[in-house]
């Protein structure tokens, strides 16, 4: 498996870049940059192309509605000149409470945004002028306006990786995508993932090998069983918070996954009790199956055993969130993963 890390820019800067500049050392493949609602992740990743060599750098994610198709490639096609060709492209939806309740645009036909945006985004990437008629876009907008292409060198080279959670987006991922960045991976549960995406790969006439398969989790090694309960205690109310707070009243994705993969009525319960102001409630009803399933957390012998069940259900990439409450002791856990991914292979 290769390896990658997620970071985030909006607080501890220093130590972020920090982090990046040792994670590179280290032998780390990737590393991916979030925006979520804070920093911007373009203006961080063309930072750190100037301070990487070898890592590979990719959006992960700017999501679709905060701008329009072709400003995310001429984003695209700078990032992959400035990091000489190192960088990835990824997109996501994201969900109403972020893009109608921060943006202020509709979250409305996010499968149709999505196709739309991927196929405008390409013909940027060739070079093309653009002209395009869909049911979400149209450019030139009906007027004096006549079709436009970049200025910029075309660059067919740069993957397109897809964010996606629901079957739909993720059928689409397999259809039109270079790569899947998910989450709330489960892999004994990994069908209610790759039947979507298998689904979409068969309509575009590929196969798996076609996709580069990125999962994430958090990492964290216990000394033994009394330390793994107190992390495992620790994560619950985080996971509360993406099974209730990561979302509407009518639109959770995090929460559909998880009631995909075997958890339907406690992921509905804690919803329900997290969006009544109940935390404490929802937090208990989260359970340690659900927290170890998710995430790479236990003693060295547990995260080893878990990273060869993740190879072995299909994950190509593994995004790591090493835990550790300073940068050395980040970095610590950072390098006691990556050597045992180079032992599982």
């Amino acid at each position: 498996m290769r390896t990658a890390t997620t970071v985030e820019a909006s607080a501890g800067w220093a130590d972020t870049l920090d982090f990046v500049v040792e994670a590179e050392k280290l032998g780390l493949d990737g590393c991916w940059v979030a925006e979520a609602w804070g920093a911007d992740a373009p203006s961080v990743l063309g930072y750190l192309a100037g301070r990487t060599r070898r890592l590979r750098l990719g959006s992960g994610i700017i999501q679709l509605g905060t701008r329009t198709p072709v400003a995310i490639a001429q984003t695209a096609l700078t990032l992959a000149d400035l990091s000489g060709g190192r960088f990835s492209l990824g997109l996501g939806p994201s969900g109403p409470q972020v893009i109608e309740g921060l943006h202020g645009v509709p979250f409305a036909k996010p499968l149709t945004r999505m196709r739309e945006t991927v196929e405008i985004i390409r013909r940027a990437f060739a070079g093309e002028k653009i002209s395009f008629s869909g049911k979400a876009f149209e450019i030139p907008w009906p007027g004096e306006a006549r079709p436009m292409r970049l200025s910029t060198k075309p660059n067919e080279d740069i993957p397109i990786y897809l964010a996606s959670l629901s079957p739909r987006l993720l059928e689409l991922t397999g259809e039109i995508a270079d790569g899947w960045l998910g989450t709330s991976f489960v892999p004994e549960g990994a069908s209610a993932y790759f039947g979507p995406i298998d689904a979409g790969l068969a309509k575009s006439g590929r196969t798996r090998a076609d996709l580069d398969v990125c999962q994430g989790a958090e990492v964290a090694f216990a000394a033994d069983e009394g330390e793994l309960r107190t992390m495992v205690g620790g994560r619950r109310k985080e996971l509360a918070f993406s099974l209730g707070g990561m979302g509407s009243a009518g639109t959770n994705f995090y929460n559909d996954a998880y009631s995909r993969q075997g958890w339907a009525e406690v992921a509905a319960e804690v919803r329900e009790r997290w969006l009544a102001g109940d935390r404490a409630g929802a937090t208990a009803l989260v359970t340690d199956e659900m927290v170890l399933g998710t995430t790479l957390i236990g003693t060295e012998a547990m995260v080893r055993e878990r990273l060869r069940i993740w190879r072995d259900a299909g994950v190509d990439t593994v995004r790591l969130y090493p835990s550790g409450d300073t940068l050395d002791a980040k970095l610590t856990t950072l390098g006691r993963a990556l050597d045992l991914v180079r032992q599982v292979g």
